[in-house]
């Protein structure tokens, strides 16, 4: 499925902004070294006010660290949450809502590009995220994938988001859609963002 092109980026179908910081927290959470400053996450965080997670080591990140932190920041505010990551923090989304008690708090979660943190060439850094969480996330979810991603085959990707029951959009060959993909502010991911929040709204 190909992200729809009738959403304009922070609107919601109805025409009325879903960005609206009474409504719910979007809060982004990059992969492994962090998104740098030309990443749609880092785009997103300067031009729709979204909440970074920061991680106390983004070189070595360890699985369990990674997971208190998020608990940490959703905790820290009684408003929805909605996640959006990337890369590696699709993994801590998908271990995180396994073992968290707030993961009821999560109203939805954009899924970018995860990676297959067990294939053997993976660094030593990342094999703490082994083996993948995989069990359905208990909250509306999608997934945007490519086709050509260096980190992960696309069906090994196809076969994740389905285990995770994430709806899966097709991004065509745009790598591990990061800063050096071409994306800039990526306003089809954003719609595809707020299009999940307002069909989480509709049925929760």
């Amino acid at each position: 499925m190909a992200i729809s092109p009738s959403l304009s980026p922070g609107r919601d179908a109805a025409g009325a902004s879903s960005d609206s910081p009474e409504a719910h927290r979007v809060l982004i959470l990059p992969g492994w070294q962090d998104s740098d400053a030309d990443h749609w996450q880092s785009r997103w965080v300067a031009l729709h006010g979204y909440e970074r997670v920061e991680q106390s080591d983004w070189l070595w990140p360890r699985r369990g660290d990674w997971m208190a932190r998020l608990d940490e920041v959703v905790q820290s505010d009684d408003r929805p949450v909605v996640l959006v990551a990337h890369s590696l923090g699709c993994h801590l989304v998908a271990a995180w809502s396994a073992h968290s008690a707030h993961a009821a708090r999560v109203q939805a979660a954009l899924l970018v590009a995860p990676p297959d943190t067990e294939r053997p060439d993976m660094p030593p850094q990342l094999h703490n995220w082994r083996p993948i969480n995989r069990r359905r996330l208990p909250f509306a979810c999608c997934a945007v994938i490519s086709s050509d991603d260096p980190y992960g085959s696309h069906e090994r990707s196809l076969g994740l988001c389905s285990e995770w029951g994430a709806e899966v959009v097709e991004a065509g060959a745009r790598g591990h859609l990061n800063s050096v993909s071409g994306l800039g502010d990526w306003p089809e991911g954003h719609a595809a963002l707020q299009d999940l929040i307002r069909r989480a709204r509709q049925t929760g």
